[in-house]
């Protein structure tokens, strides 16, 4: 029997599969005739999110940035076929018009992911979220209802930041353990803190309360989304995001011992509390 070749969307959607399950589970409960496009998108992301995992230094990982921003801006060297993440970008900017500047920004905000520079405020951390978690959101939005996603543009922004906390809360054993610390240094210095000492790890009351108020953070700007206008045709883009509110509190509630137990909630629970959120229309 000839083995069948898998479509460039199978591939992504297999590639979303193992790199961000969460992801994967939202653009199956998406319409599917937008799915192709929400996969291509997520695809995009979950490389560029990687790169610091393929790279022993920040230069080679800058490398495969530029590939990207080069299949941006037209200048891809080679065939975009043979990338299948590429070619299916490059499909769903075509079909839905999607701004490639957007994607872009998005690429030279994850530059920071390469090295292990503090974020140094509260207005870093939100302005980083901002060109990629949220808008990352606002790009699924034009894919789902272009009439619609500028009604939800506040909602992702706050949404997006909630997210992206809550992101970096799951990986922060990963991040401590590389050097990394996303806790901006005004959050650290307000609790007696500094990127060395957080890292090293021994005064686990100061770490606590600085890991509390960078998910109170997150939860603030969870709030003002649950808030926010979200039409229900761009609902789905949000689907990722629904998932925050359980990390944040527990991480809240857990301080410092989150570097010891996992805050990341069973798949089947986070695919039954998508599910339900989907239903309800609500964060």
């Amino acid at each position: 029997m000839a083995e069948q070749t898998m479509t460039n969307q199978e591939i992504c959607l297999a590639m979303l599969r193992d790199s961000d399950r969460d992801r994967y589970l939202a653009s199956l409960l998406s319409p599917p005739d937008k799915r192709a496009a929400l996969v291509a998108l997520y695809a995009f992301n979950a490389e560029l999110a990687k790169i610091r995992d393929l790279v022993h230094e920040p230069l080679p990982g800058e490398v495969r940035m530029q590939y990207w921003r080069d299949l941006l801006e037209g200048s891809a060297h080679g065939s975009t076929e043979a990338n299948p993440v590429a070619a299916e970008l490059l499909s769903a900017i075509e079909t839905h018009r999607l701004p490639r500047q957007t994607l872009v920004d998005m690429i030279e905000s994850r530059i920071f992911d390469l090295y292990d520079d503090p974020m140094e405020s509260r207005t870093s951390l939100e302005g980083y979220a901002g060109e990629t978690a949220s808008a990352l959101i606002q790009l699924a939005s034009l894919v789902l209802s272009p009439e619609d996603a500028a009604k939800s543009a506040d909602a992702a922004g706050h949404a997006g930041v909630a997210q992206a906390i809550s992101g970096m809360l799951l990986l922060m054993p990963l991040h401590r353990h590389r050097g990394q610390v996303y806790i901006p240094l005004e959050i650290l210095s307000a609790t007696g803190l500094d990127r060395d000492s957080f890292i090293a790890g021994a005064d686990k009351t100061r770490i606590s309360a600085a890991i509390e108020a960078f998910a109170g953070l997150g939860r603030d700007h969870l709030a003002k989304a649950q808030k926010a206008v979200i039409p229900p045709s761009v609902f789905p883009a949000f689907l990722p995001a629904t998932l925050a509110g359980p990390v944040l509190a527990g991480a809240q509630r857990v301080g410092a011992a989150l570097f010891d137990r996992p805050l990341q909630q069973p798949q089947w629970r986070r695919q039954l509390g998508m599910t339900f959120s989907l239903m309800r229309k609500k964060i």
